[in-house]
This record gives structure tokens, sequence and C-alpha cells, in this order.
């Protein structure tokens, strides 16, 4: 059994977590995955070379390395069972926040509000994609993959489509109370979500992986509370919409990683 440990610079998000896990799943000779976030570290127990694992790993673009491959006696035996309800819970209060933000971001014409809900909703999509793929054979899961990737595309290109749109046309102002309120809300949701994910980690990088899991989403909410104030005192509408664009942008990066994902 050969133990290898890869730096996965570019892995600071659950969501990423979870595409990696998958994508090295599918490749038969791993026989467990580790994840250490906070230090960026991928620990796979596999059989065999190593070169298939470093081939998968570069496959996704999250800027991996090998750092060290050893002989050990046996990989450790993981329950999966425990984890998968965690990520229903997870994609649920995810989803539910999407359906929330996109609503209110409706009402209060924002579109920051908008891109955010799709930023929860691309989430949620991983989630669903995580908990299907498990015991699933690897071109099942790298056809789902390739589904959600288009139509997660297609949400952000809609998106930056829109907000030329409000740039070029005439619309009113973001209600900025309820971009607020709202972002207030996701933030909340977000932090429960990282509480439920860091159960299965280990609890001495507890605080610490919290910080990290948290960075990104989180900007995305600050930013939209900060694009809300900025609204309140300069009755402009262009603090939403560059937040908005920002926002889809990440979408389509990350639409871009499943589709890397579903073609290797």
């Amino acid at each position: 059994m050969n133990k290898s440990t890869f730096k996965v610079a570019k892995m600071d998000c659950p969501s990423e977590e979870q595409m990696i896990r998958m994508r090295l799943e599918s490749i038969a000779s791993i026989k467990n995955i580790e994840f250490d976030i906070p230090g960026r570290l991928v620990v796979v127990y596999h059989e065999g070379i190593v070169n298939e694992l470093i081939e998968a790993l570069d496959s996704l673009s999250l800027n991996s390395k090998l750092l060290k491959n050893e002989k050990v006696g046996k990989a450790p035996v993981r329950n999966r069972a425990p984890e998968r309800a965690m990520l229903k819970t997870v994609l649920v209060i995810n989803f539910g926040l999407f359906l929330l933000e996109v609503v209110v971001g409706v009402v209060a014409n924002s579109i920051g509000l908008i891109a955010d809900s799709l930023d929860m909703l691309a989430d949620a999509i991983v989630y669903g994609l995580s908990i299907y793929a498990i015991g699933k054979v690897a071109e099942a899961k790298k056809k789902v993959a390739k589904i959600i990737s288009v139509f997660q595309f297609a949400l952000a290109v809609f998106g930056l489509v829109e907000v030329v749109r409000r740039f070029i046309g005439v619309e009113g102002s973001p209600v900025f109370h309820l971009m607020i309120m709202m972002s207030v809300i996701a933030l909340i949701g977000n932090l429960w979500s990282l509480i439920l994910l860091q159960k299965y980690k280990d609890k001495e990088v507890h605080m610490k992986a919290s910080w990290i899991f948290t960075s990104n989403d989180v900007l995305a909410n600050v930013g939209v509370i900060v694009a809300g104030v900025l609204v309140y005192f300069t009755a402009s509408s262009y603090p939403d919409l560059i937040i908005g664009t920002l926002i889809f942008l990440m979408v389509a990066r990350g639409s871009y990683t499943i589709w890397q994902l579903s073609k290797s």
C-alpha cells in the first residue's frame, strides 16, 4: 500500500474538496482519501504507481503538487454513511438559501443578491453531485458532472448578460436594507454549513479550517453587504452591479472546474 501526499494550493472550500474526492474515487487503485484543508493537503492511500493520481489532480487545475510518496501497512477504513447524511443536510441548507435569496434579490432589484443565490445553487449542486457519486461508476459521475457544468455556465452567462443590460439601461436603485438583511442570513447559513462540515475534520484544526472554509462564501456575502451600504450612500446601482459581476465570474469559474472534471 502506498501513501501519497499532495499539496493542492487552490483547495480552499468544501465544494472543491468534494470535487477532488469525486475525481479520485473513480480510480480503482485508491483505497482511502484524507483532507487537510488548512494545510491544503490531500493524502491518498492507493495501490500501484502514483502517476495516475498526479494526472487526475492536474486535470482539476487546482495547482496540485506531489510532496511525498511512501509505503505503509494498510489504508485506514472510512465509514461514508455519516458523511452522506451530513452532505444531504448541507445541500438542503444551500438550496434553501438559494431559493430565499433569489426571491429577495428579485424583490430588492439586486443583481448582487441574485448572483450570490446562484453561488449558493452552485454549492448545492456540487454537494448533490457528491451524494449521487457515492457508489456510482466513473462514467455515470462524468455524465452528471458535464450536465451540471453546462447548466452552471448558462446561469453565469445569463447573469452577466443581465448585468450588461442593467449597466446600459435605466434601472432603479436596489433596496439596500433587503440586500444587507438577506446577506446576513446567507452568512449565518454558510457558518451553519461549516459547523456541520467540521464535524468530519480533525479536531485540532477545527477553528483554523472554519476560517479557511468561510473565506470564499463569506467574501461574497460581505461583498453584497458592502454593496448595499454603498448603494445607500451613493444612491447608485453601480456597487450592486459590480459585486454581481464578480460573483457571476466566480460561478463561471466553478463551471469550468466541473467541466474539466467531467472530461478527465
